[in-house]
């Protein structure tokens, strides 16, 4: 799976859909089922399901709007800022400052790409019940698995997808109502793969029945069935499959790719030139510039996530990390004089965000405003995405092309260790069981501790900036816990698509992203003036206005817009 060439191969045999209706609709081209009912024939209408976790489905649109890495959440989250100036991709700058409309191009495309997804893994569901002959139960578990990681993702962002099936799917009838969540149906399809998929894969990147477990466990989390998600996440701890890397940043570079703490991930690989096995969808999120003369700068770190990782005899200041902004150079020059930021800092910050005076990556010391594309006069401020750029010295670039783009090799964690430890240390704390969320969080912690620091650039081996951090010593109550491990999950999993969903199953997103709308407005005023109050109604994306017409009127729009 690391080395598919997936879109060769499905262009090849000619089963990619073409979109009628709101969703790609049904599998036309050379191959009739018929001629598919066999072992291969099924497995390559399986890798054609595979090949749209990164969202580059044959439906149109630009490539990032449809991403599979989810990274324009973070935009309309308090992580992230767009990046690049006002005006490119302006229906993005839309989004983010909350003047969301059912016509965003942003919206739609992962709309259509998530349901093109879902109809390939139907395609592969139904192609299997049509043959009699041999037993295909792993390969139905991963179509499952697929089709309820897809639907999962439809109902965390839009909160009232409608379901489509395999026998809706197989008789093209596509215009379901939308009634209400899925969930019932996303347990049911994690259920089935948990209970069929074996403990191992031959190919990495196939899900397992560990990693089924971990993803039931996850969307029980998110309908706050804390017990029975618990029960699932410990049994994916205490199988011995899966660890912590000793490097946090392991993580984000080619060595953590289908590691001990990947437990899904999306398969990106480098080869020569523009290659359709990069990360397309993120291909904007480089410096506008920089030392790889790559673009577009877009996809920048909020300075209320920078706030966030200051320390104070090594914890989390959990309330009042606002008081105190961490300097920027925002305003200022490369060419001016500027002393970033020495700390007490979690060091996890300078490997998740570019800031200046800091190595970047291995290519030197970012200089600050030489590579943010970003105007003073622009919502975006100076900090650069780490984590989405690869490190000097590792091929893992799918080549420049003729505007700077840069397709990365570095695989995409859909759900890594660290994010299934946290998850049960929030259901331990909801539950109570204090000592087990203490226990699950200072393993995250303690891996950054005893992590190797970012390095000053001055040869001297020390670290960049005064790196402090330290495990809890208890969780004297269930608010403070989790409080506490909300706040982990924020610093160990920052820029990685996570936060938005986060705040919005927590119930508390309004209140936060308007008081990270006043305090980032200190910093970046452009910002401050150009957002609009972040409202109930942006707990749920728009449905589009395209699929509500397509679907001639069957599909009900969200509260609100």
């Amino acid at each position: 799976m690391k080395n598919k060439i997936i879109y060769l191969l499905i262009l090849m045999i000619g089963v990619l859909s073409c979109g009628k209706d709101f969703t790609e609709s049904t599998a036309y081209g050379a191959l009739s089922d018929e001629n598919l009912q066999n072992a291969q024939g099924i497995d390559l209408k399986l890798i054609g399901a595979y090949s749209l976790l990164d969202g580059m489905s044959a439906t149109g649109g630009a490539d990032w709007e449809k991403t599979g890495d989810n990274w324009w959440f973070d935009v309309i989250s308090d992580d992230a800022h767009k990046g690049s100036t006002n005006g490119d991709q302006a229906d993005l700058f839309l989004l983010e400052t909350f003047d969301w409309t059912s016509s965003n191009p942003y919206i739609y495309g992962r709309w259509r790409a998530l349901y093109a997804g879902t109809n390939r893994a139907n395609a592969v569901i139904d192609l299997i019940s049509q043959i009699t002959d041999g037993d295909f139960t792993q390969q139905m578990a991963e179509a499952r698995f697929l089709r309820g990681y897809y639907n999962f993702q439809l109902q965390r962002i839009w909160g009232n997808p409608p379901y489509i099936s395999e026998e809706n799917y197989a008789n093209t009838e596509f215009n379901q109502p939308n009634p209400g969540p899925i969930w019932d149906k996303i347990e049911a399809d994690f259920s089935f793969a948990k209970d069929n998929l074996a403990p191992t894969q031959n190919d990495v990147g196939r899900p397992t029945s560990w990693t089924a477990k971990a993803f039931l466990g996850k969307v029980l989390l998110y309908q706050k069935k804390y017990g029975e998600a618990l029960t699932l996440f410990d049994e994916v701890i205490n199988s011995g499959k899966f660890a912590l890397l000793p490097e946090y940043v392991d993580n984000f570079r080619l060595a953590g790719d289908n590691s001990v703490e990947s437990l899904f991930a999306i398969q990106f690989a480098a080869d020569a030139g523009q290659s359709y096995n990069g990360n397309r969808g993120g291909t904007l999120n480089f410096p506008g510039g920089g030392p790889i003369n790559s673009c577009c700068g877009f996809y920048q770190a909020t300075q209320d996530l920078v706030n966030a990782f200051q320390t104070k005899d090594g914890l989390p200041l959990l309330d009042t990390y606002n008081q105190h902004d961490v300097a920027n150079d925002y305003g200022i020059f490369s060419d001016e004089a500027f002393t970033p930021e020495t700390g007490p800092l979690d060091p996890r910050l300078d490997y998740t965000v570019g800031r200046r005076g800091i190595d970047f990556n291995g290519w030197g010391i970012n200089p600050g405003k030489d590579w943010i594309r970003a105007s003073f006069a622009d919502i975006s401020g100076p900090y650069l995405a780490k984590k989405s750029m690869y490190y000097a010295g590792e091929d893992a670039n799918m080549g420049t092309g003729g505007w700077g783009q840069q397709r990365a090799g570095i695989n995409y964690h859909i759900m890594r260790y660290s994010d299934v430890l946290l998850m049960a240390a929030e259901c331990a704390a909801e539950g109570g069981d204090l000592d087990k969320a203490l226990n699950y969080v200072n393993q995250i912690r303690n891996r950054a501790k005893n992590m190797t620091y970012v390095k000053d650039v001055d040869g001297s081996g020390n670290p960049a900036a005064n790196y402090s951090i330290e495990p809890y010593t208890s969780f004297p109550d269930k608010e403070y816990a989790i409080k506490a491990v909300r706040f982990e999950r924020r610093l160990e999993l920052g820029m990685e698509g996570q936060r938005l969903f986060d705040l919005r199953r927590w119930g508390n997103a309004t209140q936060v992203m308007n008081d990270y709308i006043a305090n980032e407005a200190r910093t970046i005023p452009p910002f401050g003036i150009a957002a609009k109050p972040y409202q109930d109604k942006h707990n749920l994306c728009p449905i589009p206005l395209n699929a509500i017409d397509l679907s001639g009127g069957v599909i009900s729009q969200n509260p609100g817009y």
